[in-house]
């Protein structure tokens, strides 16, 4: 199947009892066995709920994998990930990496062991010479979050299976849609669900997608023990929100494109970062190994931030992104607030750094809000 149509069809069967043609929603906690020691499928719903295992059977389907699993939150599946580690293991992860993925690492794992070297992965070299004899996992986000730097998945890749490492990519702002890692050797991919996979701002969610049995095995395993797994009811919001996966990516692509396209030209902006134009660093790497370059775009402003933002309507000053709503955010201070300025001065996220989630408006109406924010005066 194409897409499109497993986007509708992944993971799902019309309900074999009623014939629903929408997952039913199985609010329990617990299932009956059928007889001492003799469990049913789904015992627990802590360790699988038919609900949460269509859309963990969907996002795997769409992702390449051999397994998928659904989390409380984005940050309930990167946690999981990290925890297939123990004290003395280092990781090497990109550096402008979501603010509260590099506070777990930094100010949590930390506390038990595990160490970090922050770094652009965009340098084969570089890499190498950041891998230490215990070193075992690389951290990805490609687009990465806030700045869309794009990392050579199939480099890195090839740096790992040499190196005997896992790799894991975030692939929240792409979806499976623009990017499916696993087609270049990743061993892991993690989604906050909350975000594009279900696309509406109503549920907070993440997984997790496995490539062998052993890994799959071992994150069941962290998910059931840690009791990170996802609600059935946020489970079906994310499996609902899936089916116009494709619909809404190829907008959120077309608003963003003329988006970053109307900001490169405009006076107020002193540089956009959006993988699509040309102009971006890794904008090759991105067509070769993407199918769109996603709904995100960042600039940098020589105006008042504060007076830029407070001009906009339509752009809602909210953290967050990947909902139909389109978003504004000052990175430094919402998304990112929890990264030392150290960290994000290192990484260029500054205070002049916007961050925009373009939405499924039309896009003449958000330009024109753009356009009223640079426009604004206090």
């Amino acid at each position: 199947m194409k897409f499109d149509t497993k986007s509708v069809h992944e993971g799902r069967k019309p309900d074999p009892t009623t014939g629903a043609i929408s997952t039913p929603i199985f609010q329990t906690s617990t299932f009956v066995f059928d007889d001492y020691g003799k469990p049913k499928e789904h015992d627990y719903t802590r360790t699988s709920n038919p609900t949460r295992s269509a859309l963990e059977n969907a996002i795997a389907g769409l992702e390449g994998g051999n397994k998928g699993f659904a989390f409380s939150s984005g940050m309930g599946a990167v946690n999981t990930v990290i925890h297939l580690l123990k004290s003395g293991d280092h990781v090497i992860s990109c550096d402008d990496l979501y603010g509260g993925s590099h506070r777990l690492f930094s100010d949590i794992m930390t506390k038990f062991g595990v160490e970090f070297t922050f770094t652009r992965l965009d340098d084969e070299e570089k890499i190498q010479e950041a891998i230490k004899p215990n070193t075992k996992m690389i951290w990805i986000e490609t687009p990465s979050n806030p700045l869309l730097n794009i990392t050579d998945l199939e480099m890195v890749s090839k740096i790992a299976k040499e190196n005997d490492l896992l790799t894991a990519v975030d692939n929240t702002f792409s979806t499976p849609y623009f990017l499916k890692p696993i087609d270049y050797g990743i061993d892991l991919v993690v989604h906050s669900t909350t975000k594009y996979l279900n696309g509406h701002s109503d549920v907070i969610g993440g997984a997790v997608v496995t490539t062998t049995d052993k890994l799959a095995e071992d994150i069941h395993f962290l998910l059931n023990g840690m009791g990170t797994n996802a609600s059935p009811f946020d489970s079906w919001l994310v499996l609902r929100g899936i089916k116009t996966l494709p619909l809404r990516m190829k907008k959120h692509e077309q608003n963003a494109m003329a988006i970053a396209q109307y900001l490169k030209d405009h006076p107020q902006v002193k540089e956009v970062f959006y993988p699509g134009l040309p102009s971006h660093p890794g904008h090759e790497i991105a067509r070769r190994q993407m199918k769109g370059f996603g709904g995100v775009v960042s600039f940098k402003i020589n105006t008042d931030v504060g007076q830029f933002l407070r001009g906009l309507e339509i752009f809602s000053l909210a953290e967050s992104l990947g909902g139909a709503d389109s978003l504004v955010e000052h990175a430094a201070t919402m998304s990112h607030a929890s990264m030392p300025e150290e960290s994000r001065k290192k990484a260029g996220i500054t205070n002049d750094l916007i961050r925009l989630s373009v939405g499924l408006e039309d896009v003449g109406d958000l330009i024109e809000d753009l356009d009223q924010g640079f426009r604004h005066k206090n």
